[in-house]
């Protein structure tokens, strides 16, 4: 690449996706690396992208579909509220506000711009889920929040770091305001150390190319992602479909919520209308557009190609309608706390069910529903000192036409890893009773649906809030094409006096020697099964002890 031109052969293409994309994947891995609490540094709750001075998204690590999808929206909106003719060298911008594209309080994005002298040349940003930023609740999960205020603090877009110099009002604000304001702290400066990793690897590119040539190479990348997209959806069949699907709980009582969602596919085109899912709700389900976006670009991956390059030219050919006051599309001051965990995975399954009615056999069965997410926080007697454990859950996931469902995984929103037991442990006043896949639980089928989980915590000492987020506790994760429909999801306390079942949402005070424990849904079945085949065994499902 050594003279500038509006266009790049296949070769010079290819390497300028190549580095762009490690550039994100390194920052990542460099906040993984550096992080403190395990909840980044093990469960990797985080994501990372390099963005063009208009926040346009060039290049995204392979991290959280649902941070993926949103951020370009959310660094976008922060560098026109803050003014890009405002920044200057050395300035990290933060931000974790919902309304402006983000997902809740707890996903914390810090937006770092990379200049070549004073010419702003790009963006790195990476976000992470902060083990608490406050709310009437330990791990800033409130499922009964019934306004924004209850949640956290909720930070506009502001300078965390000044043309170098670090803002200590502002971190001292954020810091007295949280429960676990150590380990807040290191986790927010590994995300700024980490976008200097990005910082430097975008100089280099600078110069071996030149500040014109990277901007080439980004609008050739945007391009190159949309004539694929647009490739992709030509092959799919114009047509179609409607599905609707329900959340079961609106995080203060159950509430039937029905997400519906349209597509219309013409050409090269998608037409996504979400105007019809329910209005806004009292309690923390409800979430932002952008996530919404999220959950669209991700189903656009999933069923056209999932090789399709994540930049902005992914959505050119896509268009997403949302009707603003909606639980797709939340307005101040709608609580958000697990508008992520739930919701999203419930368009997402809306989503599916629409496509699979556009063309029986593009979609796969639904997915165990919910990122089943538990926050347990209290005081540790035996250090003195607050503690935050939050983790999702894997469940089952569906089968498709080609193959049976995994056991046991993250799927669709999100990409998390498992915090391993040991870890759990030695980090909090926990133990891990159980771990094992809950067996049979998955829908049967010709395509089997994956099973999904079963984890058992018993707090050791000292009393602690648990918070449980779950879904299809009183639906199913449907299968389809004569797949059935997977096994429910549970959660229980188990004490002296017995066990105790939990609603799938809602907040449950611990003592020392309770347990309490989460069964994820399986993922349903796809296909019916030949009369003639010898049916599987059977194996009961897991309920308990």
């Amino acid at each position: 690449m050594t003279s500038a031109h509006r266009s790049l052969d296949p070769v010079d293409l290819e390497i300028a996706r190549n580095r762009m994309e490690s550039i994100a994947e390194e920052v990542g891995t460099t906040l993984i690396r550096t992080s403190y609490s395990p909840n980044i540094k093990d469960r990797r709750d985080c994501s990372a992208g390099l963005y063009r001075p208009s926040g346009e998204l060039i290049a995204q690590a392979e991290h959280i579909p649902l941070h993926l999808g949103l951020m370009p929206t959310l660094v976008r909106r922060a560098l026109d509220e803050i003014g890009r003719e405002t920044l200057r060298p050395g300035d990290v911008l933060l931000t974790n506000n919902p309304y402006l594209g983000g997902s809740h309080l707890p996903d914390t994005c810090v937006i770092t711009p990379v200049f070549v002298g004073d010419q702003l040349v790009a963006v790195i940003a990476n976000m992470a889920h902060h083990v608490d930023i406050g709310g009437i609740t330990p791990g800033s999960m409130a499922t009964h929040a019934t306004e924004i205020f209850q949640e956290g603090v909720r930070i506009p877009p502001l300078r965390l770091y000044k043309e170098g110099e670090l803002a200590q009002d502002v971190l001292a604000l954020l810091l007295t305001n949280v429960r676990t304001p150590e380990t807040t702290r290191g986790d927010l400066m590994a995300q700024v150390s980490a976008n200097m990793i990005g910082i430097r690897r975008v100089l280099e590119i600078v110069d071996d190319w030149g500040a014109a040539q990277l901007a080439v190479a980004c609008d050739a990348l945007v391009d190159y992602a949309e004539r694929r997209t647009r490739a992709a959806l030509a092959a799919l069949p114009d047509g179609e479909g409607q599905f609707t699907d329900y959340l079961e709980h609106n995080g203060v009582c159950d509430q039937r919520i029905p997400i519906t969602a349209n597509v219309r596919k013409h050409g090269d085109e998608l037409v996504v209308d979400l105007s019809e899912s329910a209005d806004q709700v009292a309690g923390a389900v409800n979430c932002s557009s952008a996530i919404t976006d999220a959950c669209v670009g991700y189903v656009v991956k999933l069923l056209a190609d999932a090789t399709l390059p994540s930049n902005a030219g992914l959505m050119r050919p896509i268009t997403v309608i949302t009707r603003p006051g909606s639980v797709v599309s939340a307005q101040f001051p709608a609580p958000v706390a697990n508008g992520n965990t739930q919701t999203s995975m419930r368009i997402v399954d809306a989503l599916l069910g629409a496509f699979d009615h556009l063309s029986p056999g593009l979609a796969p069965a639904a997915s165990c529903g919910s990122q089943n997410i538990l926050t347990i926080g209290g005081t540790d007697p035996a250090t003195g000192q607050p503690y935050s454990y939050v983790e999702t859950y894997a469940g089952g996931q569906g089968a498709s036409a080609a193959t049976a469902g995994a056991d046991a995984v993250h799927t669709h929103m999100t990409n998390t890893r498992n915090t391993p037991c040991e870890v759990i442990e030695r980090e909090y006043p926990l133990r891990v009773e159980r771990y094992t896949i809950a067996r049979g639980t998955g829908g049967d089928g010709a395509r089997r649906g994956g099973d999904g989980l079963v984890r058992e915590l018993t707090l050791t000492r000292g009393s602690a809030t648990a918070v449980i987020a779950t879904s299809r506790t009183t639906t199913r994760p449907w299968g389809l094409h004569g797949g059935a429909d997977a096994a429910s999801s549970q959660s229980w306390t188990t004490d002296d006096t017995g066990r105790r079942n939990l609603p799938s949402m809602g907040q449950v005070a611990l003592t020392a020697g309770q347990s309490l424990a989460i069964q994820t849904a399986g993922g349903g079945g796809y296909g019916a099964i030949d009369p003639g085949a010898e049916p599987a065994p059977a194996t009961p499902h897991t309920t308990g002890k």
